[in-house]
């Protein structure tokens, strides 16, 4: 295990407890995806942005060099969320921690999900994960890190 990792999952987990909103209607999904479109553009990122509350698809936008993987890839992303209540970048370190990755001995298809960062849970007070923010394109670091930053800004801005 990288001496890094458990600094790495205390920050994840800490970005988790702090980025809780006190409502996320649609309109505030809308406003997310497009700060996330925003930022991508500025700085020319070929990704996929997707929110989504359950099954129902609240924002999608694939920008200039994204593909059809990379919504393949969120839908993977997504599943992960869903399932185990945390973004998929840190069960994925989770699991790297412990030298283990999505099996089915996890119970899981690794075809169907992917503990790959950039899906991140969208917790309101109260309530809990109402939805999921999710980026696809760059590294998974950087799909994460970019999520973090638009929810922190979109935050900070209610």
């Amino acid at each position: 295990m990288s001496d890094d990792l458990p600094e790495l999952i205390a920050r994840i987990e800490d970005q988790e407890r702090r980025l809780v909103l006190t409502r996320f209607t649609e309109t505030d999904a809308w406003a997310l995806g497009c700060l996330l479109v925003e930022l991508a553009t500025t700085r020319e990122l070929p990704v996929a942005v997707d929110i989504r509350r359950g099954e129902q698809q609240l924002f999608h936008a694939a920008l200039p060099g994204a593909t059809a993987d990379n919504d393949a890839w969120i839908e993977r992303k997504v599943r992960v969320v869903h399932r185990f209540g945390a973004s998929s970048y840190l069960v994925g370190r989770r699991l790297a921690a412990k030298g283990q990755s999505l099996s089915a001995e996890l119970g899981v298809d690794p075809a169907l999900f992917a503990a790959h960062g950039g899906a991140f849970p969208v917790r309101v007070t109260g309530a809990g994960v109402v939805a999921v923010v999710t980026v696809s394109g760059l590294p998974q670091a950087e799909d994460h890190a970019l999520v973090v930053e638009a929810l922190t800004t979109f935050s900070a801005g209610r």
